[in-house]
């Protein structure tokens, strides 16, 4: 595939770790995906909330790329899209290899901007025992590697549906590295 497209998206209403997958999602400028509990101007992650619920959500929608579950299915595990909770399963991109600030162009009219790695936690081994040690562990300068997806604030709201193509603008030089947001 050379281009880069939606694969599927999901949404959920309360807090459950998997997300079911939709014929469509909305995404509202500002706050994230309609009807998400993930949803709103402040940090919605239960941990995050904790700590301090003034924190800009910087986690309004979470993307995975589809080809993830291809490599974790080489070592037995089984994912379909939605179920490590994220908004949109996208195909033909490298979601890691973008800087911080991208923005990605989802369909006709969303915009969502890059803001950093997911961090994932352990609840994906409440999933799939092993699972976590999938998608993230170390190379071989001993840093760790996040490769459970990506997280963005919503710039520009609109409809996507699977099959909507992606387009990515890159930020101006020097690119900043995705960290954990």
């Amino acid at each position: 595939m050379n281009t880069a497209q939606v694969a599927a998206v999901s949404s959920n209403a309360v807090y459950s770790f998997t997300k079911p997958n939709r014929e469509s999602i909305t995404l509202l400028p500002g706050l994230g995906v309609e009807g998400d509990v993930h949803a709103g101007v402040t940090v919605k992650h239960r941990s995050r909330v904790a700590q301090d619920p003034t924190q800009p959500n910087l986690r309004q929608v979470h993307l995975i790329h589809r080809e993830l579950f291809d490599e974790v299915a080489g070592s037995g595990f089984s994912v379909e899209p939605g179920q490590l909770g994220e908004n949109i399963t996208t195909e033909g991109i490298d979601l890691h290899q973008l800087p911080t600030g991208a923005l990605l162009r989802l369909g006709e009219e969303a915009v969502v901007e890059v803001t950093g790695l997911r961090n994932p936690c352990l609840q994906i081994d409440t999933f799939q025992d092993g699972l976590l040690k999938q998608v993230v562990g170390r190379d071989e300068q001993g840093q760790v590697v996040r490769r459970a997806g990506i997280m963005g604030v919503v710039h520009r709201g609109g409809t996507i549906r699977p099959g909507d193509p992606i387009t990515v603008t890159l930020p101006p030089l020097p690119h900043v590295p995705l960290e954990r947001v």
